[in-house]
């Protein structure tokens, strides 16, 4: 696993953000999804993380399971940072989906420790239209683009600090040179002939 021990402490995947969730913070987090559905406010991350830590212990508590953490980051100073990996070109449909999700991952984590520093983000490896910047606009209004998105190098250089992406790029690329012969012969079973 690539990631930076000199910045993280702890880097687990497929993790359990939280068993937990307060009947409170599930109201909090249904107002937030509500009021960016019909445009009533715009995504505040840190507004919605501290709305959600003022009732994450608040009323009834439920057991849930939910979508397990990606990867999930400790970094030194104690801070989380929990990663939602999506494919280049999500549904724009997911998107309301994708913010109840981050949310959620909020009140579980909080519930077990009210005053944690957490970070909850989706995550796009890479960027297909490259050299073109990244097209964002799909997930505008419903996600902080500055705090709840990394896209492309925003995410390896974070893991691997800078430079990573590219250095990623540059493998695959001389790997796809060096074994070019072979990744067409498995593929060409699966040309269809007219």
């Amino acid at each position: 696993m690539l990631w930076r021990k000199k910045y993280f402490k702890t880097a687990k995947t497929q993790a359990v953000a939280g068993k937990n969730i307060s009947s409170h913070a599930q109201l909090v987090i249904q107002k937030i999804i509500n009021g960016l559905t019909t445009a009533e406010i715009t995504p505040n991350k840190e507004k919605e993380i501290e709305a959600i830590r003022k009732v994450c212990q608040k009323g009834t508590m439920t057991k849930v399971r939910l979508t397990e953490v990606d990867l999930m980051i400790e970094s030194k100073s104690g801070e989380y940072f929990l990663f939602d990996i999506k494919t280049a070109k999500p549904n724009a449909g997911g998107f309301r989906e994708f913010k109840r999700t981050l949310l959620e991952w909020v009140a579980v984590f909080l519930a077990n420790d009210p005053k944690a520093k957490i970070n909850t983000l989706i995550a796009i490896p890479y960027n297909p239209y490259e050299p073109a910047k990244y097209n964002r606009w799909t997930m505008r209004g419903m996600l902080d683009l500055d705090k709840e998105l990394v896209v492309a190098n925003e995410f390896w250089d974070f893991l691997g600090g800078k430079g990573a992406y590219e250095d990623l790029l540059n493998c695959f690329e001389k790997i796809g040179i060096e074994l070019r012969d072979e990744i067409d012969e498995y593929f060409s079973k699966y040309n269809m002939k007219k």
